[in-house]
């Protein structure tokens, strides 16, 4: 998988290289840090050309004014239609904040307490243990301290609804103790809107267009990519292939997943999200949060990183958390920031409270460091910092850490083959946590498609192989850490893949069971095979098709079990790896059937069939 799939992770830990700074400037108005700002047109624009950028958008206000708003290069490239400070993009995980502001106001309310376990208000939530389900709180989920790491291909390549989202995380596995480790996970994110959603009964859509878009005039801005080509004033996403050209990408729905990141906005829209933080929760002189919960969600909940100074950059130390905000001393000066990614967008909010200056910057770029850059570059000259070259910095970083790319040796296993033939390796695997693929075969290839992209599956080695994405072209110079390990069974069938690399901070792998695809069948059809089947004197085994139109077979002394249709009347065992029914034709009905079993096949009559042959 291609980069874009790796960082598709909404958030952005934004760098932070610095130079030495000199003493703190003295107070400014409003005046002198616009004119801080002149000529930074200049380095804006080298930034689109350098980084082969489509567009950008950046707004800076002070204390409760915007003294800055402008868009740069394009939201359409072949249109040409160019990008304003009205334009709407993608914003990722600066959608967070939002969410855990919904909980702020709840707990104000006192709907809601922190440092109550979650499970205290969605009963029906449960963790991969007992002991996790009664201990995590929703404080510890509003910090990524849960133990949870992030899990992210879950809803990225699986998508779902809220709700089953929901249910697939008591089946992800844990990678630290509770409290002992900083872990950025969406899920947790997801849990926060459902929970508001719980104590309010209203949706996480109706919640924050009432509590936030409404009350601070952020007419433009919406909550889902379905609404984003109804502007006329939206961008669209791009990344960037063959290291110069800009390429265009799909929108990417996470209706699912929305309160961790669905919310498209414009630079003016969100200056006025950054002027409640910058003005201690008040917008125009209405409170639109509680002062304490804004003091409480810009201040350290959780310690990311030692973060200690180094030599080169003495003047950066601490990364922490707070809530839905990450935490850094920048060159001196406290500052409050989250970014976002997602397909064709990246994005930063950011601010500093002791200056009373907040930034926000919007790209159609994917996975782009400009929203650093640009911030840095702006944050220099309002502050009055001493000159740093971020984006040549930048630029030595990724070259070489293009070269360190490159430099890899990959492990491949030379002239091997896989152990099957391609057929069998097709089918459909799941994971109650993730959800299920889809392995198809087409002429000499392996793929899988999701709902976002179709990957070729990339032979390896042996039973090993690894997706690649197709739309736009193979790149087959891409080794993505994920693997694709086939699995068999003491049989030699193949009955799994293990998902290597799919979560790095988990050493075993994700194991995906296979099933069988099942084929549609109306009740008619399914009648043929009802009836009693026997052998050797045995009780028989009755088949009967039930209301809901499946097929069950009746094995006296054992559950009923239900019978899935594959194919060519036969039938797998649902619940049961490699356990199926083949029934036997004759003249188009139905003689009898062989149950096939690790254990070997067993062969039954059909009782009229029986009869007929006695007779």
């Amino acid at each position: 998988m291609k980069t874009r799939l790796l960082i598709l992770l909404f958030s952005y830990l934004s760098f932070s290289l610095v130079a030495q700074r000199k003493s703190r400037p003295q107070s400014t108005t409003t005046v002198s840090l616009e004119q801080r700002l002149q000529g930074v047109d200049t380095q804006l624009q080298q930034l689109l050309t350098d980084w082969h950028a489509a567009g950008f958008a950046v707004s800076v206000v002070y204390k409760d004014k915007v003294i800055f708003a402008k868009g740069y290069g394009y939201r359409d490239v072949d249109k040409k239609l160019a990008v304003t400070p009205n334009t709407l993009f993608a914003i990722g995980s600066c959608t967070k904040a939002f969410t855990s502001a919904l909980i702020g106001q709840l707990q104000k309310e006192g709907k809601v307490a922190l440092d109550k376990p979650v499970t205290d208000y969605l009963p029906t939530l449960r963790f991969f243990n007992d002991q996790l389900s009664s201990q995590i709180t929703v404080r510890d989920m509003m910090c990524h301290r849960t133990g949870l790491p992030r899990h992210d291909l879950s809803w990225y390549l699986f998508p779902a609804s809220r709700d089953s989202l929901l249910q697939r995380i008591q089946y992800m596995e844990p990678s630290a103790p509770l409290r002992q480790r900083w872990q950025y996970n969406n899920f947790m994110f997801l849990t926060q809107g459902v929970l508001a959603e719980k104590l309010t009964g209203k949706s996480w859509e109706t919640l924050i267009n009432e509590k936030f878009f409404q009350p601070l005039g952020m007419k433009t801005s919406n909550l889902s990519v379905v609404d984003m080509p109804k502007s006329e004033d939206a961008s669209l996403g791009y990344g960037v292939k063959k290291d110069s050209l800009i390429d265009k990408l799909d929108y990417y729905n996470i209706g699912g997943m929305a309160p961790a990141g669905s919310i498209n906005s414009s630079v003016v829209d969100m200056a006025n999200w950054v002027k409640v933080w910058i003005n201690g929760g008040k917008f125009n002189g209405n409170e639109i949060l509680p002062a304490a919960y804004v003091q409480e969600a810009m201040s350290s909940q959780m310690v990311i990183a030692g973060a200690m100074p180094s030599k080169e950059v003495p003047d950066v130390f601490m990364s922490n958390y707070g809530f839905g905000w990450f935490l850094a001393a920048y060159r001196g000066h406290y500052r409050v920031e989250h970014g976002g990614n997602i397909d064709g967008f990246s994005a930063s909010t950011s601010f500093y409270p002791s200056d009373s200056l907040g930034i926000v910057v919007l790209t159609n770029q994917n996975g782009s460091p400009l929203p650093g850059l640009v911030r840095n570059i702006i944050s220099d000259r309002v502050l009055g910092l001493p000159v740093y070259d971020w984006n040549g910095d930048r630029k030595k970083a990724f070259a070489k850490a293009k070269a360190d790319q490159k430099s890899v040796t990959a492990t491949r296993k030379t002239n091997t083959k896989p152990s099957h033939p391609l057929s069998d390796y097709a089918g459909i695997f799941t994971h109650p946590g993730y959800g299920t693929m889809d392995i198809q075969v087409k002429g000499d290839s392996l793929f899988m498609p999701t709902v976002a992209q179709r990957y070729w599956l990339r032979h390896v080695h042996y039973d090993i192989f690894e997706p690649l994405e197709t739309k736009g072209g193979i790149d087959t110079t891409n080794h993505g850490p994920i693997k694709i390990q086939f699995t068999m069974n003491g049989a030699g069938d193949i009955d799994g893949i293990n998902a290597l690399g799919i979560e790095p901070t988990i050493p075993a792998p994700i194991a995906f069971k296979k099933g069988v695809k099942p084929q549609a069948m109306t009740a008619a059809n399914l009648k043929k095979y009802e009836g009693e089947y026997e052998a050797g004197g045995a009780p028989p085994v009755k088949l009967y098709v039930n209301p809901a139109s499946k097929l069950f077979a009746a094995v006296p002394g054992q559950p009923d079990y239900e019978l899935v249709p594959t194919g060519n009347d036969h039938f797998a065992i649902k619940g049961l790896t490699g356990y199926a029914v083949q029934f036997t034709l004759s003249n188009g009905s139905v003689t009898g059937l062989t149950f096939e079993q690790p254990n070997g096949n067993f062969r039954l009559t059909k009782k009229q069939a029986a009869l007929a042959e006695k007779k």
